[in-house]
């Protein structure tokens, strides 16, 4: 009768039950990355990664040892969890006093290193897993496979299961009290660190356990979860930050609203859970199920030197200035212009990240859909339009800037990770939009982009001439940044990053004062992408990926966070990596991600942050060298006479 109704076909009863599969799937991963966050406060970007490594865990046990799928639901989990147990123990309680921030940059790295190292060693292939439970049953509505049902079954008892034990049991309290009252639950006798250890463990074996499942419906490959963790960064949002129930009702909710979009309006079920994300934050800036969560988990400052570079002075500021503006001029001549090109518009991408995060306190894990939707509107505007090169890059930053407002007014009211999160789903929301739109050409991306005539005079169409062209607008931009930042306005930010309650007291709109910032480092970043679609002559889905907000990222961090030439040597340095490393191939990608542990680890003054702060220390020494002298030498007057 309904189906005769139009309300249930067979088609639509297939799209709500992988929905529900689908559902199920991120209900078990938001599940267990809110366990870790609701209590280490933890943002574990390797759940993606550990999700696909439960799924080769179980394939591997199949194809090499002859192991079973039941076997596997138990020994994959294990495994994968006992890996998580000597990330936290090694490397991931070394950050618990620090902002969470370095946690998830922390395991973005681990990221990077654990998926290309699965590339290398299995190629980016998927991988078949075979059906467990081959067969199923017909009904009204269609066939109904049986290990989709175990599969939809199983993983809903285990989040219930998982609910039940940390609400509802003695072991649930000690674990919640753990976290808030540590040193009352060790008055208990009970070994607090190795409560946080196995809960880590147990987080990370519920992606594990997701990923057996997972297994024999889609294909077993090593990025089968670096696109599903913004999903569930997205999912873990709009349930609230650390709320269990949150996690396992949005999970399966969103996967049914994906499955009646797919059958509905399929172009749009790859954004409408971002889309519903949006929504949520608008009217709930803390999640369905989340209760004042946005204020919890402040965590330490980073480790930013804005506001205490060194200032050079006199001849030696001079001399530097000199010798700077006569290698930028001789570098085209010595150096591949082409190189240089993308080592410029990367420094300015990485310059706005460093003026929110390093400047402003806030990490934009999203600045990629601005540089990248900006390299579309460019070349779009050059090659289709016939704009000349100035007016394509123009109106490209003004797409940007305008996507920076309507981003910034959804995301600006949430802070610290919580803003980073929005600010990754909604980008991903942003590739979907570039691979489905006509003009951006799916993944082929826009090539041949025509360079032109910059202004009516300078053709564009040798390297060398290029590369001026994008110096004389990278060093603008640098310029405005760096102009930005040691003006009022700038000391203004500055008050708020340090104490936003202090600032508000003071009579200053807080959230203003973000919005505008987070605006101009949109429209920078955009002008970024936009210049490197005209010089470089290419738009891609590269530009536009969460991979490429990394590496902004990874280039501001390793030069040094709240330093103006540090984003540029950050920038030389990962170009470099890139460039000349480039027959490695997947090695790249583990390479990067060594960088990020190593940074977080034991670097994060970065580059020029570290010669700073020697040359402060150095100073200080100096002076305080000179002060003991001064109170030795009347004594030794005295002693003289």
């Amino acid at each position: 009768m309904l189906e005769s109704l139009g309300i249930l076909s067979p088609a639509l009863f297939g799209q709500l039950l992988l929905g529900l599969i689908n559902g199920s799937f991120y209900a078990m991963m938001s599940l267990g990355l809110a366990i870790i966050f609701g209590l280490l406060n933890v943002v574990n970007f390797t759940h993606g990664a550990q999700y696909m490594m439960g799924a080769f865990t179980a394939w591997m046990l199949l194809q090499w040892l002859g192991i079973g799928y039941g076997a596997a639901l138990v020994l994959a989990p294990l495994v994968v969890g006992l890996s998580g147990i000597v990330l936290e123990r090694l490397f991931v309680r070394r950050l618990y006093h620090l902002n969470h921030v370095y946690g998830l940059l922390l395991t973005f790295g681990l990221t990077l290193i654990v998926e290309g190292l699965y590339r290398k060693a299995f190629g980016s292939a998927g991988l078949p897993y075979a059906n467990p439970m081959p067969g199923g049953f017909r009904t009204a509505l269609g066939y109904l496979p049986y290990y989709r049902l175990w599969a939809l079954f199983a993983s809903f008892l285990v989040c219930l299961a998982t609910w039940y034990m940390i609400e509802k049991t003695r072991l649930g309290s000690y674990l919640r009290a753990a976290i808030e009252r540590p040193d009352l639950v060790r008055g208990f006798g009970i070994n607090v660190p190795r409560m946080v250890t196995l809960v880590y463990g147990f987080g990370v074996g519920l992606a594990g356990l997701a990923g057996v499942f997972a297994a024999p419906i889609y294909n077993v490959s090593p990025m089968m979860g670096s696109n599903l963790i913004i999903v569930i960064f997205a999912v873990v949002v709009i349930g609230g930050m650390g709320s269990i129930k949150g996690a396992i009702i949005t999970g399966y909710l969103l996967g049914l609203a994906e499955g009646l979009v797919r059958y509905y309006y399929p172009p749009l079920s790859d954004t409408v859970v971002f889309i519903i994300m949006a929504a949520v934050l608008l009217i709930k800036p803390a999640g369905l199920f989340g209760k004042g969560v946005i204020a919890q988990h402040a965590g330490g400052t980073l480790t930013s030197q804005a506001g205490i570079e060194p200032k050079l002075r006199g001849r030696l500021s001079w001399v530097l200035l000199v010798v700077s503006l006569a290698a930028l001029v001789l570098a085209p001549f010595v150096v591949y212009p082409v190189f240089l090109i993308k080592v410029l518009c990367f420094a300015v991408a990485a310059s706005a990240i460093n003026l929110l995060l390093g400047y402003m306190g806030v990490l934009s894990f999203g600045h990629a859909m601005f540089f990248g939707l900006s390299a579309y509107v460019a070349g779009h505007l050059a090659k289709v339009w016939g704009l000349a090169p100035e007016w394509a890059i123009l109106g490209a930053t003004l797409a940007s800037v305008a996507l920076g407002a309507l981003v910034g007014v959804i995301a600006i009211r949430l802070q610290g990770i919580y803003f980073a999160m929005s600010t990754l789903a909604l980008a991903q929301m942003v590739y979907f939009v570039c691979l489905q739109a006509p003009f951006t050409h799916g993944e082929d991306g826009i090539q041949d982009i025509p360079r032109g005539v910059a202004f009516g005079v300078w053709d564009l169409k040798g390297d060398v001439s290029a590369y001026f062209f994008v110096l004389l607008i990278c060093g603008a931009a640098i310029l405005m940044i760096a102009r930005l930042v040691h003006s009022p306005y700038g000391r203004i930010v500055a008050a708020v990053r340090d104490s936003e309650p202090r600032a508000i007291s003071l009579g200053y709109n807080a959230n203003r004062y973000k919005l505008a910032v987070f605006i101009f480092s949109a429209g920078v970043t955009g002008l970024a992408g936009a210049t490197k679609a005209i010089a470089v002559q290419i738009a891609s889905l590269t530009d536009v990926g969460w991979q490429m907000s990394g590496e902004f990222l990874l280039m501001t961090l390793v030069g040094g966070l709240g330093t103006i030439t540090g984003p540029i040597i950050g920038a030389l340095a990962l170009i470099g990596m890139e460039t000349y490393m480039a027959e490695l191939q997947d090695w790249v990608t583990v390479a990067q991600g060594a960088v990020f542990f190593i940074v977080v680890l034991a670097f994060r003054e970065g580059i020029v942050g570290s010669l700073s702060s020697f040359s402060r220390k150095r100073a200080e020494a100096k002076v305080s060298h000179i002060d003991r002298a001064a109170v030795r030498s009347p004594l030794v007057d005295e002693r003289g006479g």
